[in-house]
């Protein structure tokens, strides 16, 4: 076979694509040509009044891609091609683990959000609440994308081993930025977040590194958060003591921790971890 006749089989040759229409349903169609602009993947839709229409492409990575009416599309990548299309003349913004999707209604399913995720029943989906309590959205719940600025979803493993919590959103984020290693504990409902080797002021302590707890009681993040823990315990290298008020022990998980005891007001719905690594490291500044 020549080239020419390669390239007039290869025009010949229909590739297979997914249509949706609520991003759960999909159902298989061909297109003829390799390059089809979005008026023609309407049409392989099934559509007529392809104009009253929105297309967006499913990229691999899970990402919508607008397709205008006149845009082509390159279907020779290899696997088959998904699209979503909605009888709208406008979309909406959303992002789900940071991916940026758009959808073609104002609502959109829990059940919805969980497929665009790829995730299965063993994540929970949660709307992203700034300065308060993230919102679980289950399968039959129906969240308006149509509020000022763009909805965040994130995922979160539901079913967990004993002894793991899940922290907020913006705890998760936090660490992550900051490189922590971190494990959580649980012991009677209260957790004990754990950063692993955290760093302090050089050449004040008999060690450079303790494990700091952070106890986060039930109802957290309202509930209020008040003193932290290390281990090993540390003492003072100037003078060999403990600190003031650092030096009463802590049984939990299995351990004596070293207790500092240093309090200050919670503000439900701004403060949380980064508020304690701050108040954390400021007790060791000043520790005497």
């Amino acid at each position: 076979m020549t080239s020419i006749d390669h390239a007039a089989h290869a025009a010949n040759t229909p590739y297979p694509v997914r249509f949706t229409a609520d991003g759960i349903i999909f159902r298989t169609a061909t297109v003829a040509d390799p390059v089809p602009d979005g008026a023609q993947l309407l049409t392989a839709a099934g559509i007529r009044d392809v104009e009253n229409y929105i297309l967006f492409a499913i990229l691999p990575n899970g990402e919508f891609e607008d397709i205008r009416l006149g845009e082509t599309f390159d279907l020779r990548a290899k696997g088959i091609e998904a699209f979503a299309y909605f009888q709208a003349d406008r979309s909406f913004n959303f992002t789900i683990e940071n991916r940026q999707m758009s959808w073609g209604k104002n609502l959109i399913s829990g059940k919805t959000l969980r497929a665009l995720a790829g995730v299965d029943a063993c994540y929970s989906i949660y709307l992203e609440v700034r300065g308060g309590h993230d919102r679980l959205i289950t399968d039959a719940d129906l969240v308006d994308l149509d509020g000022k600025g763009i909805e965040r979803f994130i995922t979160v493993v539901s079913e967990t081993t004993e002894g793991l919590g899940t922290l907020p959103s913006a705890d998760q984020r936090f660490l992550e930025a900051h490189q922590y290693v971190y494990e959580i504990l649980d012991e009677a409902g209260i957790n004990g977040l754990i950063l692993k080797n955290f760093p302090l002021p050089p050449g004040k302590f008999d060690h450079d590194k303790v494990d700091l707890m952070i106890q986060l009681p039930v109802g957290y993040p309202d509930a209020s958060v008040d003193m932290f823990y290390t281990l090993p315990w540390i003492r003072l290298k100037a003078t060999g003591a403990y600190a003031s008020c650092a030096d009463v022990a802590q049984f939990f998980a299995g351990a004596n921790w070293q207790r500092w005891s240093r309090h200050a007001d919670w503000r439900p719905g701004i403060d949380g971890v980064r508020t304690m690594v701050a108040r954390a490291n400021l007790a060791f500044e000043k520790a005497c």
